[in-house]
């Protein structure tokens, strides 16, 4: 793909409503609109926020209402989740919610589906109860809630209401090949989290268009990449940010999660080699650096994987940092 397509390539939101280290829920729920509104007006598509669970530093696990929020204090951007963790909810239940979300803020509305938990395995238990083989029924629940969302729905002894004849768009979310042939095979779009599981990205994305079956929603493959983003004036800078991020991916590789943390001078006395290479996997997908760095390196990211949009995810411990990461971001898309 050539540099004049950079320009072309539209770009969006993932907002984990990450509560960072000295400010309260409060503070990042105030935060996520701000950012909302910030990023409308610099034309990012789409603003999706994720269900986790049993995390002191993500606060969206009311995903639904979260979504409703933002969209409430939103004009034109798309709001949806990336995703709901379908095996945690019955599907009419979420036909109803994102039918409601989709009665109320028409044409703006995205339901981004997984399968994964979004959380450990006892409150997994905790959420699921009786329903704890869910996951198996993925592909089955995905179907019911589209036969749900649709008009065609009307005659059914079961029905959402609200929901039936929204139509709500459904994306497909996956960190794995499984994920990918479900996409295909229902001829949805689909979401990939490279922003923390690149292993399987690039297997994924090709399983994804090999295999893709056109349907009455989407003719051609249609791919997003969720991916980290540091943008800063400075590739100096973009690092002195990235610690925070580097030491959030380090609370998950060893378990001990924290709020999300200042930046440090160096990380040398955080972590050990096994925990660099560790968290550096992780980040495989992540553009760090001033807007010359950051558009060597989409250009060569776009190149190589064609995808067909941008998701970024941004985790910058000082607010200001992060909307001005956000529009520096923009800025070299833009300019191609």
């Amino acid at each position: 793909m050539s540099t004049r397509e950079l320009a072309k390539l539209p770009f969006s939101v993932l907002d984990l409503a990450t509560v960072v280290e000295g400010k309260t829920i409060a503070d990042t729920f105030k935060n996520s609109v701000e950012l909302a509104q910030h990023t409308e007006k610099l034309g990012y598509m789409r603003y999706w926020l994720a269900e986790h669970h049993n995390m002191i530093s993500v606060a969206s696990s009311a995903t639904s209402v979260l979504i409703g929020h933002i969209a409430g204090h939103t004009n034109t951007i798309r709001v949806g989740s990336g995703g709901i963790m379908l095996p945690n909810h019955s599907p009419l239940i979420v036909a109803e919610q994102f039918g409601t979300l989709a009665t109320l803020y028409p044409d703006r509305i995205d339901l981004g589906l997984g399968r994964a938990p979004g959380t450990d395995q006892l409150t997994s238990m905790e959420i699921r109860g009786e329903r704890f083989a869910a996951p198996h029924h993925f592909p089955q629940d995905v179907m019911k809630l589209q036969r749900y969302l649709s008009s065609t729905n009307s005659h059914s002894k079961v029905r959402a209401i609200p929901g039936e004849g929204t139509e709500v768009p459904i994306w497909i979310l996956g960190s794995s090949t499984e994920s990918a042939h479900l996409a295909a095979s229902y001829g949805l779009p689909y979401a990939f989290a490279s922003h923390f599981a690149p292993t399987y990205f690039l297997e994924a994305l090709q399983l994804y268009k090999q295999n893709f079956r056109p349907s009455a929603v989407l003719k051609e493959p249609y791919v997003i990449s969720c991916v980290n983003v540091i943008a800063a004036p400075t590739d100096e800078e973009a690092e002195y940010l990235s610690t925070s991020l580097k030491q959030l991916f380090m609370g998950i590789v060893t378990g001990k999660r924290r709020l999300l943390q200042p930046p440090v001078a160096t990380m040398d006395d955080i972590w050990d080699p096994m925990e660099e290479q560790a968290v550096n996997q992780m980040l495989a997908v992540a553009f760090i650096g001033g807007p010359a760095t950051l558009a060597t390196q989409m250009r060569s990211f776009l190149a190589q994987t064609q995808i067909d949009e941008v998701m970024v995810t941004s985790h910058i411990y000082d607010h200001e940092a992060r909307l001005r990461s956000y529009q520096l971001f923009a800025e070299v898309l833009k300019k191609g």
